[in-house]
């Protein structure tokens, strides 16, 4: 097991004066406090004592048959395992799927945190090319007998803010049920569109051979530590023994509050205010980029929804070597070698939109720029 690069990063943007483009973190703008005032007080009052007591691995009733019935295929509550986080999902998907020496596929780059959850289990991690659509199919179909899963992030993906296209994703599912290969899709950022919803998930396409991952703490709030892994039922058995192992099940009390807080619609009035944020957030960065960066070789994306910037430095630039630079001027990022499974691009970081003020945004690239031209004078 190795430190979180992402969290030893944010213990140097704690430093006075820091702008932080660096964290993950969601918009706590954003976070329904109101709701979870009064959906406490409601549950503590009507369902007190089950509220505090142990309950099943499997998760709550009403919260899984929620999640059921929210995703765009035929999926029974049976089906859905409550987690501590997606996160924990991607810990027992690991725990059940890899064997030491397993090949394990995932995309170029990847999300930090399922290299972390993969590695203990000793797997042989490979990267598959990877381009703005998404996978390289091509590529996938060499690396794929023998492999145990394919591990992906469609839409908005962590670290490059990129979605994968609808002929893309038609194509990685056909090739992936053709060949037997299974797809773990991650999909924590989905809700998270600006002008128009994503292609539907992998898994809506062939839930037979897909696991997907889902998570509460981009829509309401990360410290209430819950997500979702949905799973045929077949696998279903060894996913929830690893999760008994693992902490008996995810704290009964927050399960309740968000069942609460989710009755009667309230997603579909909530979210549309992060998105209309976020998209905001990012176009102010997008401005700031194209007028801070116009005289500089440096290239970047423009997500379509989400909460990440993929940036790539002049040639011959460490993102790595950038970094202090950077922080001596005031602002953070986190270099983009972190997210490679192997043959990292040191060229390349990872910039959040969403925590920062509109003045923040622009004064951090502003310095940003500022750091790039020293370091190439």
């Amino acid at each position: 097991m190795n430190p979180s690069v992402i969290r030893e990063i944010l213990k140097v943007t704690e430093k006075p004066g820091i702008i932080s483009f660096a964290g993950g973190l969601p918009s706590a703008r954003t976070f329904p406090v109101e709701a979870f005032a009064a959906a406490c007080e409601t549950v503590l009052r009507t369902d007190g004592p089950a509220a505090l007591q142990y309950a099943s691995s499997e998760g709550l009733p009403a919260l899984r048959e929620w999640v059921a019935g929210q995703l765009p295929w035929d999926v029974s509550p049976d089906q859905v395992l409550i987690t501590t986080g997606s996160q924990q999902g991607l810990d027992l998907v690991a725990k059940v799927l890899i064997d030491q020496g397993s090949t394990v596929l995932v995309e170029t780059p990847t999300y930090l945190g399922a290299l972390q959850a993969f590695t203990p289990m000793e797997p042989t991690i490979v990267g598959v090319q990877s381009d703005a659509e998404g996978i390289d199919v091509d590529d996938l179909a060499k690396k794929a007998p023998d492999a145990r899963f394919l591990y992906v992030l469609p839409n908005f993906q962590n670290p490059t803010g990129r979605t994968m296209s609808e002929a893309r994703r038609q194509a990685l599912a056909e090739a992936a049920r053709a060949t037997g290969l299974p797809i773990v899709e991650d999909n924590p950022y989905g809700d998270l569109w600006f002008d128009q919803p994503p292609p539907k998930p992998l898994t809506a396409r062939n839930p037979e051979g897909c696991i997907y991952l889902g998570s509460f703490s981009k829509v309401l709030a990360p410290g209430l530590r819950l997500g979702y892994v949905v799973a045929p039922k077949a696998i279903m058995p060894k996913l929830l023994q690893a999760k008994q192992a693992a902490d008996l099940h995810s704290p009964s009390f927050n399960q309740r509050m968000v069942a609460e807080v989710l009755k009667d619609g309230f997603i579909d009035r909530h979210v549309p205010s992060i998105r209309a944020l976020y998209k905001h957030q990012c176009e102010a960065m997008l401005d700031a980029m194209r007028q801070e960066m116009a005289d500089l070789d440096v290239q970047w994306n423009s997500p379509d929804g989400g909460m990440f910037l993929w940036v790539r430095l002049p040639a011959e630039m460490s993102a790595i070597d950038l970094l202090p630079k950077a922080v001596d001027k005031g602002v953070a990022f986190v270099p983009g070698a972190a997210f490679y499974a192997a043959d990292p691009d040191p060229r390349t970081l990872r910039l959040s939109f969403v925590t920062a003020s509109e003045e923040q945004i622009r004064v951090g690239i502003q310095a940003l720029a500022a750091a790039i031209r020293e370091a190439l004078a």
